[in-house]
């Protein structure tokens, strides 16, 4: 088993299972989370509770699971112009990247990340981006955060490490990969208590979890619930 660990956990999906990853694979296991003026900050009122259930319900992790830090990055939304961060409608641009793309907001968050692990003596960041069954953010993509890697580790003389468990899974699989580490209690977890909507809706809970039901992010995760189940 490694030592130490970094998750960007946001209380979505995507880095719940990712956290819970990190808990299978390292000893130790800090959080990292964002606000940086996205319309769907309910998210970030998902952590705690999830921080919680995973320490109460999954022992065999609850010792690893270390301190938790969220970091106001509120001039990220400032200089956004995006269907994550304004109150506009969810279209694609010219380039035909979705609106809901935010400019270099992995890369900005990696860079406080690493900031934040050199302080905590961390080596490894872990992160929940895919370039599978994904919006098509060109700052998701493997080669993106490879390069990242070597920046940072250069930069910073500290050799970093970022670990990506979801980039070449499917939605469906990534359902798989909870059930694989937690089994049922995991994944119904995640269910209930994770948020992806864009928009934030929490209202309805649908079978694969809260959220519109019609936003990109909803859309993907319905599809691979449903391919999951099936």
């Amino acid at each position: 088993m490694q030592p130490h660990a970094l998750v960007l956990f946001s209380g979505g999906q995507d880095s719940t299972t990712c956290l819970a990853w990190a808990l299978e694979h390292f000893e130790r296991v800090e959080t990292l989370g964002f606000h940086y003026g996205q319309r769907h900050r309910i998210e970030l009122d998902c952590r705690a509770p999830i921080l919680d259930e995973l320490r109460s319900r999954f022992p065999q992790w609850a010792s690893r699971l270390g301190e938790d830090h969220l970091l106001d990055l509120a001039v990220l939304g400032q200089l956004s112009s995006t269907a994550l961060t304004d109150e506009r409608a969810i279209a694609f641009e010219a380039n035909g990247l979705p609106n809901t793309f935010v400019p270099g907001r992995n890369l900005i968050f990696f860079n406080f990340a690493a900031a934040l692990a050199y302080r905590r003596g961390l080596k490894v960041l872990v992160g929940g981006m895919c370039e599978t069954d994904y919006s098509g953010y060109p700052d998701c993509r493997d080669d993106t955060l490879k390069a990242l890697q070597a920046t940072l580790s250069l930069g910073m003389d500290t050799r970093f490490r970022i670990e990506t468990p979801l980039m070449w899974l499917d939605k469906a699989a990534t359902w798989r990969l909870a059930e694989q580490l937690g089994g049922d209690a995991l994944v119904e977890m995640i269910r209930v208590q994770t948020h992806s909507c864009y928009l934030g809706d929490r209202t309805r809970l649908h079978d694969w979890g809260h959220g519109c039901g019609s936003c990109p992010a909803c859309e993907l995760r319905r599809n691979g619930w449903q391919r999951y189940r099936a």
